[in-house]
């Protein structure tokens, strides 16, 4: 790891798979167009959709769910976990708050995920890893500090010391659309944003490569918005995974002390009675 920020490098990582101690996790959104068609040799599934989320309920997993994915994974408490996935690590990312959240210590990112350890031709399969030894892992109570509920963004709006970070794309802050293409069956009823909030999309934070940027050009983006330090952020997006990307980049890159996902996000408070948005109105001819 670079210095104490849990981030590692795919020439770090490729030299340290297999080692004891060290477990590749691949999170992924669509199993079928990611870790099926290949991925990391000896990495391990876990399927966004399916492991971290519980439903009908629209939440994550409870502390004993978590429990018995991470045994299933053979996963022990004192293991360095790294995490990668698709879409430039969003669902990783998701599955890092996650982690944080259950009181895992040892977890990093691998940066620039998927996409750039293909893209420096470092070694792939399609093999699956033989199934692991059943472990008996024990998360801690969940540390809900680091998440924001529908209630808690409505109590703070407006307020002075509280900043909202919207990491959409401009079009969906406009209220131009209510979810990208590829998303069709997550949409909202109304279009927009909270009110307050600053749009600070997501991909701002990565370079071509899908690499985080270095940390004096992301403080300078973020302090350049009025996101500062001094402030508690709030950052959310549609459903929760890109909002967790700018999570890792405010909490454990920059070192912001206080950072929370709302993964409600906009597909609960776009479809919600009564509460407040705002959006531009599209421009008359």
């Amino acid at each position: 790891m670079a210095g104490s920020i849990p981030l590692v490098e795919p020439s770090w990582l490729e030299e340290n798979l297999g080692k004891p101690g060290v477990k590749v996790l691949e999170v992924d959104y669509d199993p079928d167009t990611a870790y099926k068609l290949g991925h990391i040799p000896g990495a391990r599934l876990v399927d966004w959709k399916r492991d971290l989320n519980r439903y009908p309920e629209r939440d994550i997993v409870s502390r004993e769910e978590f429990e018995a994915l991470m045994s299933r994974l053979g996963v022990e408490n004192g293991d360095h976990v790294v995490l990668y996935g698709d879409y430039s690590n969003w669902f990783a990312a998701f599955a890092y708050w996650v982690f944080k959240m259950y009181g895992h210590e040892k977890v990093s990112l691998l940066n620039g995920g998927r996409d750039r350890w293909i893209r420096e031709s470092r070694p792939f399969t399609k093999e699956e890893p033989p199934k692991p030894e059943p472990t008996q892992y024990r998360a801690r109570d969940v540390d809900l500090s680091l998440r924001a509920f529908f209630l808690d963004v409505l109590k703070k709006l407006r307020d002075p010391n509280v900043v909202l970070v919207d990491v959409r794309s401009p079009e969906e802050y406009k209220g131009l659309i209510t979810a990208p293409p590829e998303y069709p069956n997550e949409q909202t009823q109304r279009a927009g944003h909270i009110p307050g909030a600053v749009n600070i999309p997501w991909k701002q934070a990565v370079a071509e490569d899908g690499s985080f940027k270095p940390a004096e050009e992301l403080r300078r983006l973020y302090e350049s918005k009025g996101v500062t330090p001094d402030k508690e952020v709030i950052v959310y997006c549609r459903i929760g995974e890109r909002a967790a990307h700018t999570f890792f980049v405010l909490k454990e890159i920059l070192g912001y002390p206080k950072v929370r996902v709302y993964d409600g996000s906009w597909s609960e408070w776009g479809n919600m009675i009564g509460v407040p948005i705002e959006k531009e109105e599209p421009k008359k001819e």
